[in-house]
């Protein structure tokens, strides 16, 4: 429902229905202003970008109340968590980067989601038949694919190491969503009839989803008190409220033993996860991605993620070309070559670094970059896939050497979702967090109000020992989310990221070739049509970009299939938050116009008006 402008539904109309997981709310419950979505706003004082009004109005309320950019982005979270319960919350995961002010640094959080101690190398062998369970719906919908959460602790650790707030402080905006209700519209009620049929194998899931049977209807207040009273669980006790307890005991016992509706023909295969498994979950400090584009410094994720090193990898060969001097065409041609190199190494070398080597160094060098540039006929596509490069020996001399390919599978979906944070004191905040899939695995912890992630779905479904993403006990599957931070001078330029699955990667890298080599604002940036060439025989391209581009770039050799997914008729690629700051101390909070019902910029204080 990508052109359905999102919540905005006259409050009128939306208290003359109700839901019955919460009663109507008043009319003070249904704050107009909150609905309302601006998709870029300038001005001082502190800036939000998210795909939510409330969600991006919570962050502007922690920043007016003297809270600085961690605190917001916490605050802005936990309400996606309420607003957006099928793309995030606190069943899932995510990455968090962080620009301090005051030292000038770059820091990030890994919360990705591990797999338990217990999980076997066949975890996605259906015993009764010897082969892998169909991917869809039948392994996104089960426990054996829900992972520890990490999103819990990365905010507790991004509170502790960059805060100045509490947790419990930090929550306070999304308990009231919660308990007031949001106004549902045409995309909720869309994301949850397409998950109808997975939803109602679960009698909590369809209880607090599917009440009545159908889907909530558009115009009505939806209200989560199991949630909210989660969130004050957590509010009261912190992170060990999740990590142990009776919470902790509830995500195993949901986990190990799905409550599965009588009727359902779904086989909701058991998972793994224990009390324990929780019990040992640490989110991670690492050090981020950093790579030079252009003059400005670009730092992302690092492994487990892939989005740092591939952005960075691809980043690196196309500093070697002057885009800036090329026709449109000729730029976009260089930007999907060097894409499909990306993700040719990604694919060989990228998984969870406790498991093996990751040669992160060499995958985000500017002399690899270089030497694979040399694979770039300017002229021609190259036959898709592409080798992978050997970072065991280049010197940015052509020709480069290619290594033996690993067969990849790409089984990451598109539902995730991405914040944009900065503060008057010049902090940022870039944070990327998901379920995995449209609705997660489609269990909902009884009594919890949220549904758990199907994140162990990012591994490779059959073992390899070659493959660096096979599944093993206590791994974080590879992910594609790339949070990233752009330095002009030593000072913030341009944070952006989005959702997309691994569409996330293009997303972020043709943002930034729109912005930094095509001359776009970061508005037009982020409008822009999409295309994502992630070493494929065809380019995934939405209809747009192959009305506006396709026929200048067919002569090159690029074919393309229109984009669109398994689980939902949209046909966008990524929905992007970001930042933009100018010389002039003013701030550009930018989000996507259409994309995904269009997102929601805000500022602390408005730029006048010309």
């Amino acid at each position: 429902m990508a052109t359905v402008t999102r919540r905005l539904v006259a409050v009128t109309a939306a208290l003359a229905l109700s839901v019955t997981a919460g009663t109507v709310a008043s009319p003070a419950f249904a704050d107009p202003r909150e609905t309302v979505k601006t998709p870029t706003a300038t001005g001082y004082g502190g800036a939000v970008s998210t795909v939510d009004p409330q969600a991006s109005a919570a962050a502007l309320e922690v920043l007016r109340k003297g809270g600085n950019a961690a605190d917001a982005a916490v605050a802005a979270a936990a309400t996606l968590g309420v607003t957006e319960p099928y793309s995030a919350g606190i069943g899932g995961g995510g990455y968090f980067l962080f620009y301090d002010a005051e030292t000038g640094e770059v820091g990030t959080i890994d919360g990705r989601e591990t797999a338990p101690a217990r999980i076997p190398r066949d975890a996605f062998i259906d015993k009764t038949t010897g082969k892998p369970y169909p991917f869809t719906p039948e392994l996104v919908t089960s426990g054996v694919a829900v992972g520890v959460p990490g999103t819990p602790a990365t905010w507790e650790r991004a509170l502790d190491r960059w805060g100045s707030v509490s947790l419990g402080e930090a929550l306070k905006p999304a308990i009231k969503v919660a308990t007031r209700g949001f106004v549902v519209d045409e995309t909720f009620r869309q994301q949850t009839l397409d998950n109808k049929v997975r939803f109602e194998a679960f009698t909590s899931t369809s209880s607090l989803f599917l009440s009545g049977g159908d889907a909530p209807a558009v115009g009505s207040i939806f209200q989560n008190h199991d949630l909210a009273a989660t969130y004050r669980l957590l509010a009261k006790e912190g992170t060990r409220g999740f990590y142990s307890g009776p919470l902790a005991a509830d995500i195993a016992a949901t986990v190990q033993a799905p409550p599965k509706t009588a009727d359902t023909m779904l086989p909701v295969p058991a998972g793994h996860l224990t009390t324990a498994d929780l019990a040992a979950y640490r989110a991670l400090d690492q050090e981020p991605t950093k790579v030079e584009y252009r003059g400005l410094d670009v730092y992302g994720m690092a492994p487990s993620s892939s989005g740092g090193t591939t952005t960075g990898e691809a980043l690196n060969i196309l500093d070697t070309f002057n885009l800036s001097g090329m026709s449109t065409a000729g730029a976009l041609h260089h930007y999907l070559e060097a894409s499909a190199l990306a993700f040719a190494d990604r694919g060989n070398y990228v998984g969870d670094p406790a498991f093996g080597g990751v040669p992160t160094a060499a995958l985000t060098d500017p002399l690899f970059g270089k030497e694979r540039a040399c694979q770039i006929d300017p002229l021609a596509a190259a036959v898709k896939p592409v080798l992978p490069g050997d970072v065991s020996s280049y010197d940015g001399v052509c020709p480069a050497a290619a290594a033996a390919p690993v067969d990849e599978k790409d089984t990451e979906n598109i539902s995730t979702t991405n914040l944009t944070v900065a503060d008057k004191w010049g902090n940022v905040v870039e944070y990327t967090l998901t379920i995995e899939q449209t609705g997660g695995s489609g269990i909902v912890v009884p009594g919890r109000g949220f549904l758990l992630n199907n994140e162990l779905t990012d591994f490779s479904t059959v073992y390899d020992q070659a493959d660096p993403n096979r599944i093993e006990p206590g791994k974080r599957p590879r992910s594609s989310m790339a949070p990233t931070i752009v330095l002009k001078d030593e000072k913030p330029f341009l944070a952006l990221g989005s959702p997309g699955g691994s569409t996330i990667i293009t997303t972020v890298l043709q943002t930034i070739l729109n912005r930094v080599d095509l001359g776009m604002s970061i508005s037009e940036a982020i409008a822009a049509p999409r295309a994502s060439q992630r070493n494929t025989a065809k380019v995934t391209a939405e209809p747009e970009f192959i009305a506006m581009h396709g026929e200048e770039l067919t002569p090159y050799g690029h074919n393309f299939t229109p984009s669109g997914d398994a689980f939902t008729s949209a046909a966008e690629i990524g929905a992007a938050t970001a930042i933009e700051f100018l010389p002039d101390g003013r701030m550009v909070a930018a989000a996507e116009p259409v994309r995904r019902g269009g997102g929601s910029a805000m500022v602390l204080t408005p730029s006048p008006k010309p």
